[in-house]
């Protein structure tokens, strides 16, 4: 019943919208599929290094130092403000969703994207440190299934990332897009 437990904790966090949707929705909106999807692999990678950390216990000592935990925190919050910003900023209203994809997709920036937007969250990392610290004991006998539920969040995280950049490119959405603008 536990794992059943964390495992639906798992997908209920990871599904609940924040800075990664918004990221990937726009990504995906905007230049298409392909960076949407590379976006979702960037934030994968990104909960990689959450979840290294948090094993490990980096974690719990950025948590205990105001200065570094500050430094962090804003740093995520000037990033985040970055990319709200640039996103505003670079929107273009189209209708026409053949002409959207036509730019290159340069694939390191949108792993870079998606990787830089999951680390600099300092929620994300609260997120991590509070879970672990549930699942890692003082005498790490149940560690196989700590490193276990990493790969599974760290999977979830992609899987779900690139579920949502192929909605936003279906065909059915973009018509839904395209009628509602027209309203």
């Amino acid at each position: 019943m536990e794992l059943l437990s964390f495992a639906v904790f798992g997908f209920l966090i990871v599904v609940s919208p924040g800075a990664d949707f918004v990221l990937v929705f726009k990504n995906s909106a905007i230049f298409g599929r392909k960076a949407g999807i590379l976006t979702a692999l960037g934030i994968g990678i990104g909960v990689c290094v959450h979840i290294t950390y948090s094993v490990i216990g980096i974690s719990h000592l950025v948590s205990q130092n105001a200065l570094l935990f500050s430094i962090v925190k804003y740093i995520g919050a000037a990033y985040l403000i970055y990319l709200g910003v640039t996103g505003l900023v670079s929107s273009q209203l189209k209708l026409d969703y053949k002409n959207s994809t036509d730019q290159p997709i340069h694939t390191r920036k949108y792993i870079f994207q998606g990787f830089l937007c999951n680390v600099l969250n300092p929620k994300t990392m609260l997120f991590f440190l509070s879970i672990f610290s549930q699942l890692i004991s003082s005498n790490n006998e149940g560690m196989p299934f700590v490193i276990s539920y990493g790969v599974y969040i760290a999977l979830l995280h992609m899987a779900w990332f690139c579920i949502v950049a192929y909605l936003v490119t279906s065909v059915k959405s973009i018509t839904f897009k395209v009628t509602l603008i027209a309203k």
